[in-house]
C-alpha cells in the first residue's frame, strides 16, 4: 500500500514502479510535508521533479522550464490552483494537470475541471493512485497527438480519429456512448475508474450516484467485445468500478 497523503501526509510504503522514467513533473503544495512526501514518492517511481511552494513560482517554472505533467494543489494562498489552471490555458500551455484538494464536492470537481485540469483526486490520497493517474494522464497527451491516435489493448484496437474498434482485426460497431465509455476506459488503461468516475467522464455530472448506467453500458460492451476464445480486457474491480487492461 503507498502512502496516504494529507496534512501532514502518512508514513507507510511508496509505490515502487519505474514507469515515469524519463518524464518532469512539476509538484506544488504550500504545505511542506505534503510537497516532499509526494515528490519523493513520485521519484521514488522514476520521475524527475520539480517542486514549488507556490501558483506564482508555478507559473514562472513553467514558463522558463519544460515539463511533461503539473500536479497542483487547488487551496494556496495569493493565487489558488484554478488560477494557475486558468492562467495557464488562457496562455495555450497544455500540459496535463492533475489538481489537489481537500474538498470533495461536486461543484469544487467541476470548477477544477472546467478551468482545465485534466484530473481532480480529493486528500487525503495514496501516492499509488496518483502515480497511476499520471500515467494516464501522459498516456492521454500521448495519444491526443494526431500522429499517434490507435490505442491497443490485448486483441483491442481503438482508433479514436475515425472511431473506429477492431476485436482481433475485426470491426465491431458502437453506439457513440459505448464507444465513449469505451475510450474513457483505454485513455486510463490499467487505472481502476470507478463508476462515478466514469458518470463524470463520460455523462457528464447530472446522474444520482446510485445509478446503475455505467453498469449497463459496460454489460453492452462486454457482449460486442468479448470472446470466448480470447482473454477478457474489462474486468470488473468488486465495489469500487472497472479498468480496461489486458492481463487476466
Amino acid at each position: 500500500m503507498g502512502d496516504r497523503v494529507d496534512a501532514p501526509p502518512a508514513r507507510g510504503g511508496e509505490p515502487s514502479t519505474q514507469d515515469g522514467a524519463g518524464r518532469t513533473v512539476l509538484m506544488v503544495d504550500d504545505d511542506p510535508d505534503v510537497r516532499t512526501s509526494v515528490a519523493r514518492g513520485l521519484r521514488h517511481s522514476g520521475f524527475d521533479v520539480r517542486v514549488a511552494a507556490t501558483g506564482k513560482e508555478a507559473l514562472r517554472l513553467l514558463s522558463s522550464e519544460s515539463h511533461d505533467a503539473l500536479v497542483l494543489d487547488v487551496q494556496m494562498p495569493e493565487l489558488d490552483g484554478v488560477a494557475v489552471v486558468t492562467a495557464l490555458r488562457a496562455l495555450g500551455n497544455d500540459i496535463p494537470i492533475c489538481v489537489l484538494s481537500a474538498r470533495d464536492t461536486v461543484n469544487d470537481r467541476i470548477a477544477g475541471l472546467e478551468a482545465g485540469a485534466d484530473d481532480y483526486l480529493t486528500k487525503p490520497f495514496d501516492l499509488g493512485e496518483l502515480v497511476a493517474r499520471l500515467h494516464a494522464l501522459l498516456r492521454r497527451a500521448h495519444h491526443s497527438d494526431p500522429t499517434s491516435d490507435t490505442m491497443t489493448v490485448g486483441s483491442l484496437t481503438i482508433d479514436t480519429a475515425r472511431r473506429l474498434v477492431f476485436v482481433a482485426g475485426e470491426r465491431v460497431e458502437l453506439t457513440k456512448r459505448e464507444f465513449d465509455l469505451l475510450a474513457a476506459l483505454a485513455e486510463n488503461a490499467g487505472v481502476v475508474l470507478s463508476r462515478q468516475r466514469l458518470l463524470e467522464l463520460v455523462w457528464g455530472y447530472d446522474f444520482d450516484v446510485d445509478t446503475n448506467v455505467a453498469d449497463v453500458f459496460v454489460s453492452y460492451l462486454r457482449r460486442k467485445l468479448e470472446r470466448d476464445d480470447l482473454p477478457r480486457v474489462i474486468h470488473t474491480v468488486r465495489g469500487i468500478g472497472y479498468v480496461l487492461r489486458e492481463e487476466p
